[in-house]
């Protein structure tokens, strides 16, 4: 075994093999970018050397700088997690022709399996079910239309070098190739380095089942069974789970044999992964080779979970020149496990991703990298920013249990009880995924997302009054203790008053909606059920009122916004602190949690999770309003391309401008009618979150 490893990776994989490497006796040495300085990944290393800056290519790419200081510290061998270098032919050589061991497959294995359409020439002589396309050299866009035209649409746009759902495009009709393979094609250079694609049939109902494998230096080799990570999002995995359901012995063993034969073909050594694309027609599955992953995915845990292997054990053990632990016979499925990964983005808005810190990051009891029916495994920390130079992935969730049902309960559990503010996150979207009847039932295919969306997007599970009253409670909360070491009752924000009654408005903003909510008789009280509580335990009389849009009168005088009616109760509360609180209202009782960051009061409860704007009237006295026209930047990023020029006319949804951040490309449209004023940055100018990119004159002006 290894005495030291250098691991070329950062974040939840960084730390993933430094735990493994731990607890063998294995000394690690980190390399970070000027993003990564103060990460987790660093902290977990027994060393940590400065690598350059936080783009990709000044730091994680740079392959000979790692590969010296993997020299300089003494390690023997190179860990490279996944992404980043793990599949790069030229750095595996590298380390070799360095004298050292890189944990992985040999630089011809990854030449052969890592270009898509190598590997699908080399499968099809070996007589593995291919995908109608074309994998061919010929890269004119001319030539490649004609072979999506000869094949029929829907097709595939694939970059031929990609991986982990970057440099994909379905194409639905002819006339739209062109554009989406030069969309494509710049996506897989930011990427990968490398435009070359391919063009395959898109299957119907397919879905995404994978075989992991594993292979050694003295002819052996093993699978660990299958995983199904059919529910995607921008063709990049959102839940995983083993054993695929619905696969039977004789699907297992011949799927498992070909991705075999396919490793064997090559003489792979260490872990892959053989992807298959599975269409399901009446009644029957029928698999098809898409690519082999020449590292350790993402989605591993499960297959550790099921087997009872430790994965990156075996890698280390191999890459030393050890046999596999373990026979295919010695291999049993264990139960089920399903994996969900936590990620910075708004999954309603298109998926966006999300740039910011982790002000709160709280976790359900688990274990961290280690098999358990609750397991974690993450590279930040709460405090910690999320930046725009690296995925988005903030954490996996993983479960085990006996059946699927019951992994399926002990999820959703463990994702009720997943708290992150401070930037979008997908952790309810997820919870959403588990309760539908496709997830539910086991109904899977790579639309799932997309046939369900009705019950996944703008969903709001808590309820307006339920949000009022957190929102007022903490606000409260957060007022006595600030005042708790004050003993003048004329000074303090509560209800003493010496000769009226107490009574108080609140401003609130919920799904674009502005609510008044006043509260009255605000005093102790006992229990609607009777029984007391703590001395926190307080009531007051619960008025909201929806704010009617401003009218005017025969004079054209503005008249004050009314307001309606919309919710009137009296409510107890009881909060241990500013951020935990027990409610009843309506006749029920609620345990609630919450924490505001500018403004916005995040409210969570076992039902679920959801937000509203708490106003403080005084932050927004003199402040002026946006301009009618402008548009600004979603997200921090780099501008791509602009589609429009100076005086253009542009109609609402036109795309104006294509940001590119977290190496996906995002197209910004019109947000209305109108002329193109002014264009405030050029291609490839970097931008921040919120920077306004150009400013249209609205045609209505």
């Amino acid at each position: 075994m290894f005495s030291k490893i250098l691991i070329a990776n950062r974040g939840e994989i960084a730390c993933r093999v430094a735990a493994t490497a731990k607890r063998l006796g294995v000394s690690t040495v980190a390399v970070y970018s000027d993003a990564d300085r103060s990460a987790k990944h660093v902290a977990v290393c027994d060393e940590a050397v400065y690598l350059g800056g936080s783009a990709p290519k000044d730091s994680y790419l740079k392959g000979d700088a790692i590969i010296a200081i993997a020299k300089q510290t003494g390690a023997e061998a190179i860990h490279p997690g996944y992404g980043f270098l793990s599949e790069n032919a030229d750095f595996a050589q590298a380390c070799q022709d360095a004298g050292l061991v890189f944990i992985g497959p040999s630089a011809e294995a990854i030449r052969a399996m890592g270009g898509k359409s190598e590997s699908k020439r080399l499968m099809e002589s070996a007589g593995v079910p291919l995908i109608p396309g074309y994998h061919g050299d010929n890269q004119d866009a001319q030539f490649l239309q004609q072979q999506a035209d000869a094949i029929g649409y829907p097709v595939l746009i694939k970059a031929s070098a990609g991986g982990g759902g970057k440099g994909m495009r379905i194409v639905e009709q002819s006339s739209d190739f062109v554009d989406l393979l030069d969309s494509c094609r710049r996506e897989a250079i930011t990427s990968f380095g490398n435009d070359q694609v391919l063009v395959e049939k898109y299957a119907l109902k397919p879905r995404h089942i994978e075989i992991q494998v594993f292979g050694d230096t003295h002819g052996n080799y093993v699978h660990l069974f299958e995983r199904d990570c059919s529910v995607q999002r921008r063709h990049q995995k959102v839940l995983e789970e083993a054993p695929a359901p619905g696969v039977d012995t004789s699907m297992r063993e011949a799927m498992g044999t070909a991705a075999i034969e396919a490793a064997r073909a090559v003489d792979y050594v260490g872990a892959g992964t053989v992807e298959f694309i599975v269409e399901q027609r009446e009644g029957t599955m029928n698999f098809y080779f898409m690519e082999m992953n020449t590292r350790l995915q993402v989605e591993h845990p499960v297959s550790e979970a099921i087997t009872g292997v430790d994965l990156v054990e075996w890698q280390l053990l191999v890459a030393a020149g050890q046999p596999l632990p373990k026979s295919q016979d010695d291999l049993a499925i264990n139960g089920h496990a399903i994996e969900a990964r936590i990620c910075a983005e708004n999954p309603d808005n298109n998926f966006l991703p999300a740039t910011g810190t982790l002000f709160t990051y709280q976790k359900p009891e688990h274990s961290t990298f280690n098999i358990a029916d609750v397991r974690i495994d993450d590279g930040v920390r709460a405090g910690d920013v999320i930046s725009p130079f690296y995925d988005s992935m903030v954490a996996k969730l993983i479960v085990h249990a006996p059946t699927r049902e019951q992994a399926l309960a002990r999820l959703d559990r463990a994702l009720a009880q997943t708290r992150i503010v401070g930037l979008p996150n997908n952790v309810a979207f997820l919870r959403y995924i588990l309760n539908t009847d496709s997830f539910s039932n086991a109904n899977l295919d790579t639309a799932l997302i997309e046939r369900e969306q009705d019950k996944l997007f703008d969903q709001h599970p808590l309820g307006l009054s339920t949000l009022v009253v957190t929102a007022i409670t903490q606000q409260l909360a957060s007022e006595a203790v600030s005042q708790k070491t004050d003993n003048d009752p004329f000074s303090k924000p509560t209800g003493f008053r010496a000769y009226s009654d107490y009574t108080r408005s609140f401003s609130l903003v919920y799904d674009e909606q502005s609510y008044i909510a006043r509260i009255s008789n605000w005093h102790n009280a006992s229990c609607a059920d009777g029984k007391k509580g703590g001395d926190n335990l307080s009531s007051f009389v619960l008025v909201i009122g929806k704010e009617i849009a401003n009218t005017q009168d025969d004079s054209n005088i503005n008249v004050a916004a009314q307001t309606e009616t919309v919710y009137e109760g009296q409510v107890s509360y009881d909060s241990s602190d500013a951020h935990n609180h027990t409610l009843w209202l309506e006749g029920a009782r609620i345990s609630a949690q919450s924490w505001v960051n500018n403004e916005t009061v995040y409210v969570f409860t076992d039902s679920g999770r959801d937000e509203i704007t708490l106003i403080d009237i005084m932050a927004h006295v003199g402040e002026d309003t946006a301009a009618v026209g402008s548009l600004k930047s979603p997200m921090p990023g780099q501008v791509v391309a602009f589609k429009v020029a100076v005086g253009d006319t542009v109609k609402k949804g036109e795309p104006l401008a294509v940001i590119e951040a977290m190496k996906i490309e995002h197209t910004i449209t019109a947000p209305t009618d109108g002329v193109v004023a002014e264009l405030l940055f050029a291609a490839g100018d970097l931008v921040a979150d919120g920077d306004e990119l150009l400013r249209i004159n609205s045609e209505s002006k």
